[in-house]
């Protein structure tokens, strides 16, 4: 069974925009695409790096760390590590590419609440 929880305020989140938001030990990434809010992991499933610390460049966002990104619209693995060649296949090796969890968003209002 999920629960609402609120996370803020729409307005507070400008198009192209992201913000980070914590509770009861989830780390969640807030982005807002074209207008649209979408909730999802913050944490990059390779090496855990701060995703809202990242780049957002439409509906996808890239992992500081190691360059991986994600579509924070289904959460999809859009390219897994930065780079090819050896350093590609190592990080494969080591780590096969995961997808982030998405949170359903429900707006009211300016009030944003996420199903956890």
């Amino acid at each position: 069974m999920s629960t609402l929880v609120s996370a803020g305020k729409v307005s507070q989140i400008p198009a192209g925009s992201m913000k980070q938001f914590k509770s009861g030990g989830l780390d969640i990434l807030l982005a807002n695409v074209g207008g649209r809010i979408f909730a999802v992991d913050n944490r990059c499933p390779h090496m855990g790096g701060n995703l809202s610390k990242g780049k957002l460049e439409g509906a996808i966002v890239t992992c500081p760390l190691h360059g991986s990104q994600f579509d924070v619209a289904s959460g999809q693995v859009v390219r897994w590590l930065k780079g090819s060649g050896l350093v590609s296949a190592v990080g494969n090796a080591f780590k096969h590419p995961s997808e982030i969890k998405t949170y359903e968003v429900v707006i009211s209002d300016d009030e944003i609440q996420i199903s956890i």
